[in-house]
């Protein structure tokens, strides 16, 4: 299977076949991470930058209560900590969500990326723009959007993150995330992530069957939600 790193940077942009096979080649090892347990934990300083190859994962931070806020959600091709490269420590946890497989790419192999391949650098660094173009629209969703709202462009943007790297078929996604976890990243009860997705149900804007989301009026969840791709930069032009 492609690495999905690959298929996320190629909708953005072209890479050449020696960009390809750098970020191939920049993979010292793979491992097998169990849900539930942290991938790095907050005060951490990384020798390497973990990439998603499967699974989900989640940035969160623990407050002194003891609740757990997320502040991301990562899919396959997601780099998990990309920016301990040159931010150093660790200033939050990474959890796996769900069983993943991570790819461990050494940040001196990255150092060595940034001296010989300029484009492969800006787009690394796109990688990370991005990141923060989606914690912007998280931050103004939770304090601006409905209950309802919210949930809706995190479903749209799920999906289209989803469908970048090959993992959507037809109008359906995996997405295995619990209630709870929503919760966590919503700042909802369960209670009312459970009674948001009943109205989302209702309204016939999706159907969940186990972990598979079908979306069935795209149009109109995106209204609900007040969905614009604009931040994901999905569009293919030069770098």
């Amino acid at each position: 299977m492609t690495n999905p790193l690959i298929l996320k940077l190629e909708q953005r942009d072209q890479l050449s076949d020696d960009e390809k096979k750098a970020l191939e080649n920049a993979i010292a090892r793979i491992r097998v991470v169990e849900a539930d347990e942290d991938i790095v934990r907050e005060g951490d300083r990384p020798t390497e930058s973990s990439l998603l190859l499967d699974g989900f994962a989640a940035r969160y931070k623990i407050v002194s209560n003891g609740r757990r806020q997320i502040s991301a959600l990562h899919v396959p091709g997601d780099f998990l900590d990309l920016h301990s490269f040159l931010l150093k420590t660790m200033d939050h946890g990474v959890l796996a969500l769900t069983t993943c497989r991570i790819a461990a790419v050494p940040h001196a192999t990255l150092e060595k990326i940034t001296d010989e391949f300029p484009h492969l650098t800006r787009m690394l660094w796109l990688n990370t723009l991005i990141d923060g173009a989606i914690h912007r629209e998280w931050l103004t969703a939770m304090g601006r959007l409905s209950a309802t709202a919210h949930m809706a462009h995190l479903i749209c943007e799920l999906f289209l993150r989803l469908k970048a790297v090959g993992r959507a078929e037809g109008d359906t996604v995996q997405l295995p995330v619990t209630q709870a976890e929503l919760g966590d990243t919503l700042g909802l009860s369960t209670v009312h992530v459970n009674r948001v997705l009943q109205e989302l149900r209702k309204e016939r804007l999706i159907r969940f069957q186990g972990d598979a989301l079908t979306i069935l009026d795209w149009e109109r969840l995106t209204k609900v939600g007040e969905f614009t791709s604009t931040y994901l930069s999905l569009q293919n032009e030069d770098r």
